[in-house]
């Protein structure tokens, strides 16, 4: 029966080996890690949302079933905001997205695919899942929307930090809950019985003692016949800072924030230059996204014909700043003659009117033409 106890001495190491208990620390941080993830990744959905996916064609906009699975249904299940939202948090994180149509025209984003990929053919998408639904045939690249957020996966940098911010995170979280704590001991009467009952049952008394110790924030340990307690005090009466717990909360989610391209003034809700960061923020991080959405958008609804006569996609992204706190810059564009009417509401996201007057280019007295005896020229 040796052999036997070998082997079942080695399944016993193997047994806390794989103990999950051994990774409980880590599995109680994840929220960390979520929290970061869904406070920068929701961020950025949400200013992708508000943004209105427009047909142009030519010089006019137009409304069609294109333009209702873009802006209010997708299809039978979300909300076109809902939709955009779940289309940024799978490209962000995951690092690409596929959005495949159904047959009866429902924009729908898959779940899982295997992507296929070819260098001088067009490359395939099989085993497509939308909600534990598996399509059985395969899609072409023309026939789907799909998009890289960048070079390489966002998860593994997001999961490296985590590593080292978690298990830090952990570290000081404990050692700010047992600067707290309030502690005790206990003097035992060692003429008691030194039988081996007796020995047991004093062991299971020191072993709950520093049980509650090292897990509670409060330890408390009832008096017995023979133990004397005596709490210990280690002088402090302040409460402890916990200013350091929130310290590697922040670094974590900032760093989060930098990967994605979000100003951590923004994230944090600073004040001081809030315009100046939203403008870096909408031009570096908000419109090359949208920019990618617009060309693949444009390659796969239209053709190369269409186009190339004025038919593509156009998206007015969010407004940091209303028509009313341009008024003054549209006033002095238009008086000055630099733009007409239409080109000034085109560069709002206004379609174009056919008043006639809105295609004239006006310049006022303010900016006539100064003759050289000081007089202004006749204007006729």
């Amino acid at each position: 029966m040796g052999w036997l106890d070998g082997v079942i001495k080695r399944n016993k190491e193997l047994e806390i080996m794989f103990d999950l208990d051994l990774f409980e620390d880590q599995s109680q941080r994840v929220y960390l890690k979520k929290i970061a993830v869904d406070t920068c990744v929701s961020f950025l959905a949400r200013t992708i949302s508000q943004s209105e996916f427009r047909v142009k064609n030519g010089k006019k906009f137009i409304k069609d079933d294109l333009y209702y699975h873009l802006n209010v249904r997708p299809n039978k299940n979300m909300t076109a905001s809902t939709f955009w939202r779940t289309f940024v948090h799978k490209l962000v994180y995951d690092n690409e997205c596929l959005i495949i149509q159904a047959d009866d025209g429902d924009l729908l984003i898959a779940d899982d695919f295997q992507h296929n990929e070819y260098a001088v053919m067009e490359d395939t998408f099989t085993n497509v899942v939308v909600k534990n639904y598996e399509f059985k045939r395969s899609f072409r690249q023309n026939e789907v929307i799909h998009l890289r957020y960048k070079n390489e996966r966002l998860s593994p940098l997001i999961n490296g930090l985590f590593a080292d911010y978690g298990d830090l995170f952990g570290k000081i979280l404990n050692f700010q809950k047992r600067k707290g704590q309030i502690r005790a001991t206990v003097d035992m009467d060692l003429v008691a019985s030194k039988s081996k009952e007796h020995q047991e049952k004093l062991q299971q008394f020191i072993d709950k003692l520093y049980s509650a110790i090292d897990q509670k924030d409060v330890a408390v340990v009832p008096q017995q016949k023979g133990h004397e307690y005596k709490e210990q005090n280690n002088g402090s009466t302040s409460s402890q800072s916990v200013e350091e717990v929130n310290k590697v909360t922040d670094g974590f989610l900032d760093k989060v924030a930098m990967a994605i391209g979000i100003p951590l003034g923004l994230l944090h809700g600073d004040m001081a230059d809030v315009e100046k960061q939203t403008k870096n923020y909408m031009l570096y991080t908000v419109s090359p996204l949208l920019k990618q959405i617009k060309d693949e958008g444009d390659a796969k609804f239209f053709t190369k014909t269409e186009y190339l006569n004025g038919k593509c996609i156009d998206i007015r992204k969010v407004q940091y700043q209303s028509v009313f706190e341009l008024a003054n810059a549209v006033d002095k564009l238009r008086s000055s003659g630099i733009m007409n009417g239409n080109e000034l509401r085109d560069e709002l996201g206004r379609e174009e009117v056919d008043d006639p007057i809105m295609n004239k280019y006006v310049i006022t007295k303010n900016y006539s033409e100064v003759l050289e005896g000081g007089e202004k020229k006749d204007e006729a």
